[in-house]
């Protein structure tokens, strides 16, 4: 991790942002994904495989206007966090469907050189799952809401608790990071 990330979250564990989508807009990309699900679309690549359901859903090519949208905002976001330029950050994402009774299991995303993790959501149903931030061992607790991003240190652990409600639950997990030779 570079010391822009690291003094990032010196302070706090988390940062919260809001999204310039509407929530019709994030709804329509609920949709496309629905879509994209419901025909075992071939684009789509699933990891990830815990407790029943696979926990990051990939989408290898992608041309969704609103979507593209997203990825950008969130770019942005961190180029200001990280006080770099906004075409020196690439973005990795997938999306995290929770139906009723999943959970996401702990974990970190400290894998590769990620600056910053995040994430955002879009259908979040009462009682859903809320993330759960371990920081300095202390347990954050996080509710999630439409349109929220909310972005943390990729070598913080971090899980989401039971999808109590009766409808699924959908955000877009993140890892952001500088661009290398080759990307």
């Amino acid at each position: 991790m570079t010391n822009n990330s690291a003094h990032i979250f010196s302070d706090t564990p988390y940062i919260r942002l809001f999204s310039q989508l509407s929530n019709d807009q994030l709804i329509t990309i609920d949709n496309y994904l629905q879509k994209l699900l419901s025909q075992e679309d071939s684009s789509l690549r699933k990891t990830h495989y815990f407790h029943d359901r696979y926990e990051n859903i990939y989408i290898e090519s992608d041309q969704h206007e609103l979507l593209e949208f997203l990825m950008s905002e969130s770019r942005q976001h961190c180029a200001q966090m990280l006080k770099v330029e906004t075409d020196k950050l690439r973005i990795g994402y997938w999306f995290n469907l929770m139906q009723p009774g999943h959970v996401t299991t702990l974990h970190r995303h400290d894998d590769m050189d990620e600056l910053m993790s995040g994430v955002i959501y879009l259908v979040v149903p009462k009682h859903s799952g809320d993330l759960v931030i371990h920081h300095k061992n202390k347990p954050i607790t996080l509710e999630p809401k439409v349109g929220n991003y909310i972005y943390f240190d990729p070598e913080t652990p971090h899980e989401v608790t039971e999808n109590l409600s009766d409808n699924y639950r959908l955000s877009i997990g993140m890892n952001i990071g500088l661009i290398q030779k080759g990307d």
